[in-house]
């Protein structure tokens, strides 16, 4: 039987890959920085890697490998030996693409954090940009395995607006697709998205038709907190992800009701790893609240309802959706909405003994298959491939 990945070129706007341990201590001089140079060491009382920036340790090395796994979350891979290749490897990712039937996919970092926040830790502004530019390097070459396939999107260093726009040139340059983009940088001692601080970053977005991609869990995650103690690890980590998901509803209302959609209308926003099923209440009740709290009074300029705003330029992205996922094209229509598959996380769409996944071809076909087929090309190729690019 003939499914819709057979017909469709399906990209995945979401995926992430598994950074080699020399990632930064192979780019970056070791001699000139020393410790401070992110890098990965083995805890020996654990028995696992972690990486550790400045000094002081982070997260597991290989611990967002979860595709294939053979434990629940938060139990994960403890050593690069136990990473599944396809998460690492860009020869091999390919392989599991076409077994997956996905053509594409859009790659997002993790040791840095989505919003590239880590990189403040490293303290010394220097070593902080020369971290960026050596990530933006790697994932380049990375993704040259296929470039056509493989869609790298670049960190910036967003704690300066002008060396912001000279990486988001350069990284162009590299053939980034895309700008990943914190949707709290005032946690990070930044203005406020809402700031005309950041308009130089947008237009120059905008002028080079590169998306700006707020990931969830890129900034303050201070409140995102469930004792073990009282639930059991399972279950904080399940609740822990919903808590990431519904974040990025405050960034919605700030693009928009910031005025950034209306001063750049051409440029494009994409809500990733958040689901869709809160979007058409979302868009519902900005609305009303634009209308019932006087914004068209405060702001005559702005020439279109919120609503409008997010139809012509934002973007939300679905990976596990069912009965959520037919409502909300009923509801808003299937141009804003792109596939992801979130591989290899813990949420991913990525079979294995300890998930509930279906293969991706399955799912596609089980949740879009008795739709129209012009909305289902949307919705897995035709919106992603204007976005990023894709010829």
């Amino acid at each position: 039987m003939v499914g819709l990945a057979d017909k469709i070129k399906v990209i995945d706007t979401d995926t992430h890959i598994v950074e080699p341990y020399d990632l930064w201590t192979s780019r970056i001089s070791v001699a000139k920085w020393g410790d401070k140079v992110p890098q990965v060491r083995h805890v020996a009382e654990e028995k696992e890697d972690f990486w550790f920036f400045n000094g002081e340790r982070l997260g597991p090395a290989a611990g967002t490998s979860m595709a294939g796994w053979h434990e629940y979350a938060p139990k994960h891979p403890k050593t690069w030996n136990e990473v599944n290749p396809f998460a690492s490897d860009a020869n091999e990712r390919l392989k599991k693409m076409d077994e997956y039937g996905i053509w594409a996919q859009v790659l997002y970092p993790n040791v840095a954090g989505f919003g590239a926040g880590q990189y403040l830790g490293l303290e010394d502004p220097e070593l902080m940009l020369l971290c960026v530019q050596a990530y933006n390097d790697w994932i380049a070459e990375w993704a040259s395995a296929d470039p056509r396939r493989l869609l790298p999107q670049m960190a910036l260093p967003f704690w300066d607006i002008d060396l912001s726009v000279k990486e988001m040139e350069r990284a162009t340059r590299l053939g980034h697709s895309g700008v990943i983009m914190g949707g709290q940088p005032e946690f990070f001692g930044q203005p406020k998205l809402t700031d005309p601080y950041w308009d130089p970053l947008w237009a120059s977005a905008q002028e080079k038709g590169l998306p700006i991609d707020f990931h969830i869990a890129s900034g303050d995650l201070s409140n995102f907190h469930l004792h073990h103690s009282s639930v059991g690890e399972h279950a904080a980590f399940s609740g822990l992800a919903v808590m990431f998901t519904m974040e990025n509803v405050k960034t919605l209302s700030q693009i928009i009701m910031g005025g950034i959609c209306h001063r750049f209308p051409k440029l494009n926003f994409v809500s990733v790893e958040s689901g869709i099923g809160w979007l058409p209440f979302a868009l519902e009740m900005l609305d009303w609240m634009w209308l019932n709290c006087g914004v068209r009074q405060e702001h005559p300029e702005y020439d279109l309802m919120p609503s409008e705003y997010f139809q012509r330029q934002i973007y939300g992205c679905f990976w596990f959706e069912r009965g959520t996922l037919k409502s909300t094209i009923e509801q808003i229509g299937a141009n804003n909405i792109l596939y992801e598959s979130d591989y290899p996380h813990p949420t991913s769409m990525s079979p294995g003994p300890a998930s509930i996944a279906v293969p991706p071809r399955q799912y596609i076909d089980e949740v879009l298959g008795d739709l129209p087929e012009d909305v289902s090309r949307k919705v897995l190729h035709d919106n992603a491939a204007r976005i990023y690019n894709l010829t």
